[in-house]
């Protein structure tokens, strides 16, 4: 028998190990400020559906009021104003749940 053994992979060296951990890659960028700031916000036109997170409503974008969004709730109602940050895009499940909860509403005689 042969007493030397064969290198598997003739481009490492015979102690070299076939799958070293890599350095850490530096960050691109490392202004702790610039990564900081958030991503800018869409901009919410009138008939988007969205979500006041601040008061935990779905409603429709009817204005803008200085500097609050005018929102309606879905099935109809009175306005209330938000602040633009505390509001996003409501989710498809978000909407129809609205939706269905101001059908169930006209259903019961709640809302005309």
């Amino acid at each position: 028998m042969n007493d030397v053994q064969r290198n598997p992979n003739p481009a490492l060296a015979p102690n070299q190990d076939p799958d070293p951990i890599p350095d850490p890659v530096p960050d691109p960028d490392p202004d702790p400020i610039s990564s900081a700031v958030p991503a800018p916000r869409p901009r919410l036109s009138p008939g988007t559906v969205v979500r006041d997170e601040q008061r935990n409503r779905i409603g429709e974008v009817m204005g803008a009021e200085g500097p609050y969004l005018q929102l309606r709730p879905l099935g109809g109602g009175r306005e209330w104003d938000a602040e633009p940050d505390r509001v996003r895009p409501a989710t498809t499940a978000e909407r129809l749940s609205a939706a269905v909860a101001a059908a169930n509403a006209v259903s019961r005689g709640e809302r005309a």
